[in-house]
């Protein structure tokens, strides 16, 4: 017997240190598992902690042997599956601003989530698909559909272990892939191997430091000397899209005048990123601002997608910047899915080994010990404690484009209208800029 096989047994048979520590090795694998299935970073949090109850309370269900890992991707699976179903979240995603809930996910904790020794799990990071578009594809999806490409396309399980994950027939689990890939090539690029996004090359990272100067600097002309002319900005959850440099052009205008920027560059789903720090005036500090996630096309910026400032320290940075002070990028290892700050316990888990439930956040301090509202799980309409504050606007439709439910979460819904090229005062600041 191995000595992994040791730790099952030993887990299985209730052994609290043996099973938290086994989890605790898949628990980054599991957390992009649920990202690709949910497409939000916190969710997934949720779905991880929800998955690794269900094995401990349903642990002496698992028959042996050297399929942990391929268990806890079943249970992970299913959870998804239940929070899916409770959502009801559908979306047609002709653009991000079409999938509210969608977040990034730091670089770092992907690097993470590749072990360093040679284990069966690495080969299933090695060809993730990540991207934000493969992310916002994977939501047109049926939820079963969804999970049946994700196992066979992505982990590469056989069509049993796929049928047998989804509590189905092999046949019908094939039917779901097919229908799921038929989809799947409408939204994305023909070729399978287009699905990866790949690592961000020189020449991209030069294009993202150019991109930071002219922020910094306010300079309109540069920022669209390296925009391709369709350029498109999103800002999830806010429901607008800008599309062209010529309404790039006045977001830039909007966003000078709010303050001092300092940018630093980060990765985000294999993506370049930069990070943006504002310092209104009358303050001392720059503070988490924004993420602004490029899609770079033929050496030009193609896309540029932002996110509030709710995963900064998910990313490893600070939430306060000193005028004229640098930005340190690490990832924090208090928790697999850092998060900073002080953290409330979870109650509602009694029973549980100690260490297997990651605790929840309670508020985060600046790097002068001050407290601050702690990060919020979303930067949520009309939220007080929010770093962001999003207040929403009424956007009329183009004639003949439908309106859209977009969730205001915490207060029920609300009615978002959408259309390119609203008023300008009916929108607000960008590149990237969330109000």
């Amino acid at each position: 017997m191995t000595a992994t096989d040791q730790a099952v047994s030993a887990a299985v048979a209730g052994d609290e240190p043996a099973f938290a520590a086994l989890a605790e090795r898949h628990r980054r694998e599991l957390h992009v598992h649920c990202y690709r299935m949910l497409a939000s970073f916190d969710d997934a949090e949720d779905a991880v902690q929800e998955t690794f109850l269900k094995a401990w309370r349903g642990r002496t269900g698992f028959d042996g042997g050297s399929q942990f890992r391929a268990w806890l991707y079943r249970i992970a699976t299913n959870v998804c599956l239940d929070m899916l179903r409770r959502s009801s979240r559908r979306t047609a995603a002709n653009s991000f601003a079409e999938v509210p809930w969608l977040q990034p996910y730091p670089d770092l904790l992907l690097d993470q989530a590749a072990p360093s020794d040679e284990q069966p799990e690495a080969v299933a990071i090695s060809r993730e698909t990540i991207s934000l578009a493969f992310l916002a594809a994977l939501q047109v999806l049926p939820p079963r559909q969804r999970a049946a490409l994700i196992a066979r396309d992505v982990l590469g399980w056989p069509a049993s272990e796929t049928a047998s994950a989804l509590g189905t027939s092999v046949a019908a689990a094939n039917s779901a892939l097919q229908r799921a890939r038929t989809t799947m090539q409408s939204h994305l690029p023909g070729a399978r191997a287009e699905w990866s996004a790949r690592e961000p090359s020189a020449e991209e990272r030069e294009l993202v430091e150019q991109f930071i100067a002219a922020h910094e600097r306010f300079d309109a002309d540069a920022a669209m000397a390296i925009a391709a002319r369709d350029i498109r900005v999103t800002m999830p959850p806010l429901p607008y899209c800008y599309q062209g440099t010529e309404e790039l052009r006045p977001l830039m205008a909007t966003a000078a005048a709010m303050g001092e920027w300092r940018l630093v560059p980060v990765g985000a789903n294999r993506m370049p990123a930069a990070a943006s720090y504002l310092r209104r005036p009358g303050d001392t500090q720059f503070r988490a601002f924004k993420f602004d996630v490029m899609r770079i096309e033929a050496g030009m910026i193609a896309e540029i997608t932002t996110f509030s400032a709710d995963l900064f320290p998910a990313f490893g940075l600070q939430l306060t910047m000193a005028s004229g002070g640098s930005v340190s990028l690490q990832a924090r290892e208090e928790s697999g899915a850092p998060r900073g700050g002080a953290r409330q316990p979870r109650g509602d888990a009694p029973g549980a080994p100690p260490g297997l439930l990651r605790s929840r956040l309670a508020f985060c301090k600046d790097e002068d010990g001050v407290q601050v509202p702690g990060v919020p799980r979303r930067a949520t309409a009309g939220s007080a404690d929010a770093h962001v504050r999003l207040r929403p606007r009424r956007v009329e439709p183009d004639a003949g484009r439908p309106a859209r439910a977009v969730p205001r979460r915490g207060r029920g819904h609300v009615l978002r209208r959408v259309r390119r090229g609203a008023d300008r005062d009916e929108k607000g600041p960008g590149p990237g800029v969330p109000e």
